[in-house]
């Protein structure tokens, strides 16, 4: 039997007194970003995940007869609701595919009804995940430190990030072949494997309010066409968007099959709120199924679709409803520092985002 999970208050949230001066700064770090990447590519582009590498139109299915604790916000009662699925890779610049990073992947689920969080407008809710079970800053303002060198780096020098890359993909191997984990950092660098997206399996790494209690997220491919690629890399060589191409050709024969999961909180100190460097032990605090996601075969570089997602749509976790609030120190510098990101681009390249509803989809 596991514990019971922890319900939700407004304490389990820790607020340090300098909060807002660390996200002034950080909205310095993301102008520094977007300033120079919609300077060298005469559009302005997200200010992380950048590169997208297939946009996917699908439906999210809510199990019915879920327990009680699971059966809480957009999962309270069995549904059937549109979707938009983004994947993408993490930098603020759009770089080649050899130079490796992590892998993203963006939902927004479509006619949510509910109290919404504050400033959240329409009537989606929003999920961003990565391949990774961590964030790779423990506050926001060692964040800020880790945005302050991508800002340094970002759109320069892109010989020296290929073999920067090169060197981190090495380090990585020699780490994991001896057994350990390596740092969140050598992947968030360059060094991450170049895996296939439609195999991976995606984390929130930050918690959220669940209803009444608190959780992480994640979303596991389940089609045995996706499961097989589980663990592969993609050959990238000679091929600047070989991710986006490989995804375009798999799913033209891919009916796409993810399961949506839950991770609920049981133990504060063993699975703390403001520390999201800390993966919650899956022995203490299992994932739960409590949705299925499905994405027809399709072309997923539709230039429609693309434009749509990429060009008039943000993602952001502030985006849905209040019984789904960002929890912790990270998540509530994301909220702001996020959307002056979405409001750059879009003042800059004249095109407004809106919040999609059913009949847009």
């Amino acid at each position: 039997m596991f514990t019971p999970p922890v319900r939700y208050t407004p304490d389990v949230e820790t607020i340090a007194l300098d909060e807002q001066d660390t996200i002034k700064r950080l909205n310095s770090a993301f102008d520094i970003i977007l300033e120079r990447t919609a300077e060298d590519y005469g559009h302005a582009v997200r200010s992380v995940h950048a590169k997208s590498h297939g946009i996917l139109r699908g439906e999210m299915l809510i199990d019915g007869d879920l327990p009680p604790e699971l059966a809480q916000g957009l999962f309270a009662k069995p549904g059937t609701h549109p979707v938009y699925l983004r994947m993408s890779t993490n930098a603020g610049d759009i770089l080649p595919d050899t130079i490796s990073l992590p892998r993203g992947l963006a939902i927004k689920v479509l006619d949510v009804e509910g109290e919404r969080l504050p400033g959240a407008q329409g009537t989606t809710q929003d999920f961003i995940m990565v391949n990774g079970k961590v964030f790779q800053a423990k506050t926001a303002d060692k964040f800020l430190g880790n945005l302050k060198l991508l800002a340094r780096t970002t759109d320069r020098i892109e010989g020296v990030k290929k073999v920067a890359s090169a060197t981190l993909r090495g380090v990585r191997q020699a780490i994991e072949a001896v057994g350990l984990e390596p740092p969140a950092a050598v992947n968030s660098l360059g060094g991450a494997p170049q895996a296939e997206p439609l195999g991976e399996t995606y984390y929130s790494t930050t918690p959220f309010r669940y209803g009444a209690y608190i959780a992480k997220f994640s979303i596991a491919p389940v089609a045995p066409a996706m499961t097989a690629l589980t663990g592969s890399e993609i050959d990238v060589d000679g091929r600047d968007n070989a991710i986006r191409e490989d995804v375009q050709v798999e799913m033209r024969g891919i009916d796409a099959e993810w399961e949506f999961r839950v991770q609920l909180c049981r133990d504060l100190e063993k699975q703390p709120v403001e520390d999201p460097t800390v993966a919650w032990d899956e022995q203490d605090a299992p994932f739960v199924k409590v949705a299925t996601i499905r994405a027809a075969a399709q072309d997923s570089w539709d230039p429609a679709l693309v434009q749509a997602v990429n060009e008039e749509m943000r993602f952001g976790i502030w985006t849905g409803l209040a019984a789904h609030q960002p929890l912790g120190n990270i998540n509530r510098a994301r909220n702001e520092a996020y959307r002056h990101s979405a409001d750059f681009r879009a003042r800059v390249n004249g095109c407004p985002y809106h919040e999609p509803a059913a009949t847009d989809a």
